[in-house]
């Protein structure tokens, strides 16, 4: 097995800043797109695939959702990562001269205000590091990139402002997946467990299949719905929970869940990171 780790995006990505983080001995390797990256692992390629799945200001990562079930692969880890956007621009740039900001739409998203302050044009690109290099290659004194400090170094550019998210509070939480599973062990501290699931259908199946985690005390801490194979009636649900499955309280839960799904299958029991506490 390599000794990579896999991100979407290329060098200087939060993605790729977050492999460091983690992984410093793992050498990282860049990805056009999500599935890409699930694939290196699935392949051979890389040991870990390092993916970010919601931001505490735009929400959750367009796609994802929907990747995970289809990469069979397993849930190792979380990771809570600070997000600190700069302005970056060709040496001897200044915020006057910008005319247009590339960067990717969640990026975008996080600094809008920002850019409107400054009547600053926004360009999506596919990633914040893509930009970065982009606007290096162009330049042009009129184009800008949101993207990390790392960036800016990787490409030789300069930053005109540092943090410029509209919150203070941004923050990505990442997955990291392998292809084999890795869970923690009962009573290792505190844990999460991911799980995938698809009800019965039959009525009031998604509110009986939940119920177990309310009666069991059980804290449900994500939920996300979306189709699967084209049909309307499908509906697959991505869900995260407080807990180890071996758990007296967390095992009547998830067998409640079994009993009115048609499938259920558990991704990954993980430590939970300390971030959760703060």
């Amino acid at each position: 097995m390599a000794k990579r780790i896999s991100f979407q995006g290329e060098l200087g990505a939060n993605s790729h800043i977050a492999c460091r983080k983690l992984y410093p001995e793992l050498e990282p390797l860049p990805c056009p797109t999500f599935e890409d990256a699930f694939a290196a692992v699935s392949d051979g390629e890389a040991l870990y695939a390092m993916i970010p799945i919601e931001n505490s200001i735009a929400g959750r990562v367009a796609d994802v959702h929907h990747l995970i079930p289809e990469s069979n692969l397993f849930v190792i880890g979380e990771h809570f990562m600070p997000i600190r956007y700069n302005l970056l621009a060709v040496k001897g740039a200044t915020l006057d001269d910008l005319k247009s900001v590339r960067s990717h739409i969640q990026t975008l998203g996080q600094c809008r205000r920002f850019l409107r302050t400054h009547n600053i044009a926004p360009h999506t690109t596919a990633d914040n590091a893509g930009a970065a290099r982009e606007v290096s290659q162009l330049g042009d004194k009129s184009q800008g990139a949101l993207a990390t400090a790392l960036a800016g170094e990787i490409y030789g550019l300069e930053a005109l402002k540092t943090d410029v998210a509209d919150e203070g509070h941004n923050t990505t939480r990442f997955l990291i997946f392998s292809k084999t599973p890795q869970d923690a062990e009962l009573g290792d501290g505190p844990c999460v467990t991911s799980f995938v699931f698809r009800v019965r259908n039959i009525p009031a199946a998604l509110y009986k299949a939940l119920g177990g985690f309310a009666t069991n005390g059980v804290n449900m801490t994500k939920l996300e719905s979306y189709l699967e194979g084209g049909a309307f009636s499908a509906a697959m649900f991505f869900a995260e929970i407080e807990g180890h499955p071996d758990e007296h309280n967390v095992k009547l839960a998830l067998e409640e869940l079994t009993f009115f799904s048609a499938m259920v299958k558990v991704l990954g029991v993980y430590p939970a990171d300390p971030f959760r506490g703060t």
